[in-house]
């Protein structure tokens, strides 16, 4: 038999190597999923793991969705190294995207290039201004910011259908509830011709970075760090508990909104009742499996990317349901879970005995 005891000390090498592990568990037990739903189980891993990198197109495809998983679980990771839960960065994600729409939606065709900074910079405040609502709620009123957060997701949503149903309706769209279509001028510019790959993939790689200095390299993040593990010794060394919600609650908002507006401005070109991509949840996944390391989330942000083509190629060439990249999500953080158990205790053969 096997049991399990507690080690004397984190294991560093099984934190790193638990997401590893982790993933060989969930193509294993997709494997056996495929395998129950009638397909080839190498077929259907190869939608997964082969087919979203096997040349240019494809990866640049990877790109065009692990940018704003990055973007989103860069600004999560702040909250929950500070041991604020903000779950609602997908409502954050969609007003910033509202915010950014309402901008774009103002250009001409004479309109220059400079209206692209005032878009993003519209996406980043309209995120900042949702996640300030539930700052504030935790702030004046100890309100629980994951049910705030996640309820204001059901908000933003609701909002957006407002907009798109009504005031801001293309009257030529043949009733089609989205907005006329932005013009070329409000683009996000694009890396390479042929590919929709924008420049919010670089903008993303230099957040990573920026993140880096600020956790590790800065008062700051040591404070943010420090008030998420010890309260108590962050109230001692003169660290503000409230600077430290407004931080991470701003910072993870401000980050959701620039990826919703990278969003429409950028592969969607338009506001849409399918902006809410289901971006902002996955970034936690992104977040734990990337260990909280900016470096880990580039890691984790390209897989969890690969994960939502695989789906989408399952789905039209296996004919598999859309829910299979909820399922293959899910795999991967129950594994990582599971797996998380070896970083704090070891697997020991047990001695037969009284």
């Amino acid at each position: 038999m096997f049991q399990l005891e507690p080690r004397a000390a984190p294991s560093r090498f099984w934190a790193w190597a638990s997401p590893l592990l982790a993933l060989a568990v969930t193509a294993l037990v997709g494997a056996l999923l495929f395998a129950a739903l009638g397909k080839d189980p190498l077929r259907g891993l190869q939608m997964f793991f082969w087919e979203p990198v096997k040349s240019a197109w494809a990866l640049g495809e990877v790109g065009v969705k692990a940018t704003p998983l990055l973007i989103i679980a860069l600004g999560l990771s702040v909250c929950f190294r500070s041991n604020v839960w903000n779950i609602g960065a997908e409502g954050q994600f969609v007003i910033g995207a509202v915010a950014a729409s309402g901008v774009a939606l103002l250009a001409t065709p004479a309109t220059g290039g400079w209206i692209v900074p005032l878009i993003l910079l519209a996406g980043v405040a309209g995120g900042m201004a949702w996640a300030a609502i539930v700052a504030l709620l935790r702030d004046k009123f100890n309100a629980g910011e994951i049910l705030v957060s996640l309820m204001l997701v059901y908000v933003a949503i609701q909002w957006l259908g407002y907009l798109v149903y009504g005031p801001w309706k293309d009257p030529a769209g043949y009733n089609f509830p989205q907005t006329r279509t932005f013009d070329a001028v409000t683009q996000i510019p694009r890396l390479m011709h042929g590919s929709r790959l924008n420049v919010g993939a670089p903008l993303a790689l230099v957040g990573a970075l920026a993140l880096w200095v600020y956790l590790f390299r800065t008062r700051s993040g040591l404070a943010q760090q420090v008030g998420g593990l010890a309260p108590a010794a962050a109230r001692y060394a003169g660290f503000s508990a409230r600077a430290a919600l407004w931080t991470a609650l701003l910072v993870s908002g401000g980050a959701a909104g620039l990826a919703g507006a990278l969003e429409v401005a950028g592969p969607l070109g338009q506001l849409t009742p399918y902006v809410p991509a289901g971006y902002g949840f996955a970034a936690i996944i992104v977040a734990f499996v990337g260990r909280l390391h900016p470096a880990g989330m580039v890691l984790s942000s390209i897989l969890m990317s690969m994960f939502y083509i695989g789906g989408e190629l399952a789905q039209s060439r296996l004919g598999l349901p859309k829910s299979i990249t909820g399922a293959f999500q899910g795999l991967l953080l129950f594994a990582l879970l599971a797996c998380d158990t070896l970083v704090y205790q070891r697997l020991r053969v047990a001695r037969r005995g009284a």
